[in-house]
């Protein structure tokens, strides 16, 4: 079936993982309150799957159109030893990041939701991908955070930019790690709503 698509995030690496797919959609940014989800207890893919939802059914709320869409909302974070790693909120978190990060193993979920406007109907699901971080100099660190690039994004680096000299190794869908696990989403819209591009 045929769905207007609208993506819940002003992020410009989901939107330009949409467009590579030729996937025709509009942006609604999110205003949703993500303190409103605790972390507190509940593992990581669920976590991600709960903002996501959340970011959606915010959008969801914001649309009075009568024709069908489809809202996807996506939320990513790092994860370290079971500890939660969001966006930094100013370089000394983000150096403390990467330092922490530096020469160890670390897992990427993104979480993901689906949600049709005409009647609420939401499916969410999530991804993880393990990443390899390089031993790296506290002048490397610097040096980096310096650049700015890791100020918008979770764990503190984009992979799919200057970030990707600290990567060693990847395991997983690398598209997961820049924000968005494009093959997953598309096949649970195919099968939960038979969507069609």
């Amino acid at each position: 079936m045929k769905y207007k698509v609208i993506l819940a995030s002003g992020s410009p690496r989901r939107c330009e993982i949409l467009k590579n797919i030729g996937l025709e959609f509009s942006v609604i940014k999110s205003g949703a309150d993500e303190s409103l989800v605790n972390p507190d207890g509940i593992p990581v893919d669920i976590y991600v799957q709960e903002l996501a939802m959340l970011k959606a059914g915010d959008v969801c709320g914001q649309i009075t159109a009568a024709a069908p869409a489809l809202v996807i909302g996506a939320d990513t974070v790092v994860s370290l030893d079971g500890k939660i790693l969001g966006k930094p909120g100013d370089a000394g978190a983000a150096f403390d990041m990467l330092k922490m990060l530096s020469g160890k193993e670390h897992e990427v979920y993104t979480g993901f939701c689906v949600m049709r406007t005409v009647d609420g109907l939401s499916v969410c699901g999530s991804e993880r991908t393990k990443v390899k971080f390089a031993d790296f100099t506290d002048d490397e660190i610097d040096k980096y955070v310096k650049t700015g690039e890791p100020m918008d994004k979770a764990g503190a680096y984009g992979i799919q930019g200057k970030g990707v000299m600290l990567v060693e190794g990847i395991s997983g869908d690398y598209f997961n790690v820049v924000g968005l696990p494009v093959r997953s989403l598309i096949n649970l819209m195919k099968k939960e709503f038979d969507f069609e591009y």
